[in-house]
């Protein structure tokens, strides 16, 4: 089953997430085969991410966005755990310092681009300019709508830079983070992942949603696609994230940079 077409946004389409459902399993289920199936990924991502390392040709940028509890943190923490910490680094975007918000937009975001070499993820990103900004009306409408287009010239520079870049968004439905809301408020060791505002921006939902249907409307491009996960079930979710990475660094067709030196000539003794 070819996994990243099935789930990949059209550029330009229309997209109405009420029509995706956040419990697809895409036909599989949660047995033993998919299990062996994300472990064997894992190990490929891993593989993969030396070569990456060892070329030097190319970096690759994954961006998570997903509504409050989507499990942004538990990707990184699954589809990431084989990887060598030494060529990957995560990225955590909240509100602007005072420097960053004293320069555009894109500022702080550029200077967290990974390295060739390396996998960078985004933990949030600049695309919060386009959700959460217009879901507060932090900035005028005249502004925030022209970041759509600076967002994907932006992205072609890092592309035409050898900058892969994916992005996901990680659909859960609101039934769903009441539930996972609820397991925090249960668990004591979750408490610290909670505040006040993760209940108080519930009542944002259908605004949350209209704006991540509007980025995904505008900003998936053949140079910087947006896959929709379908992310009530976690298992799920992992499988899709690490089955596209690996697809995608496998396209790339790498190969191990030449010796410098006359390899032959040297023998132990």
């Amino acid at each position: 089953m070819k996994i990243h077409n099935r789930l990949l946004v059209v550029p330009g389409k229309r997209t109405k997430l009420n029509k995706f459902d956040p419990d697809d399993t895409l036909g599989l289920k949660n047995d033993e085969k998919s299990q062996k199936m994300l472990q064997k990924l894992i190990a490929r991502l891993d593989d993969l991410q030396y070569l990456l390392y060892a070329s030097k040709k190319y970096s690759l940028l994954i961006v998570l966005q997903g509504i409050d509890g989507a499990g942004k943190d538990g990707t990184i923490r699954h589809v990431m755990s084989g990887v060598n910490p030494q060529g990957c680094r995560v990225t955590s975007f909240r509100s602007p310092s005072a420097e960053e918000a004293a320069h555009d937009f894109l500022w702080r975001i550029h200077n967290a681009i990974p390295a060739r070499g390396e996998i960078g993820i985004f933990n949030r990103s600049h695309y919060e300019d386009v959700i959460v900004v217009r879901v507060h009306k932090l900035v005028p409408e005249s502004i925030w709508s022209r970041r759509y287009k600076q967002i994907n010239h932006f992205e072609r520079i890092l592309a035409e830079n050898n900058v892969k870049i994916l992005k996901f968004y990680l659909h859960i439905s609101k039934e769903e983070q009441k539930k996972r809301f609820q397991q925090r408020l249960e668990d004591r060791t979750k408490w610290w992942k909670l505040s006040p505002n993760d209940f108080q921006e519930r009542r944002y939902w259908n605004d949350y949603m209209n704006a991540y249907e509007d980025v995904l409307r505008y900003c998936s491009t053949p140079w910087a696609p947006w896959y929709i996960i379908p992310a009530n079930k976690n298992w799920l979710r992992n499988l899709a994230v690490s089955h596209i990475i690996v697809k995608t660094l496998e396209d790339l067709n790498m190969k191990f940079p030449k010796p410098s030196f006359n390899v032959s000539r040297y023998v132990l003794k």
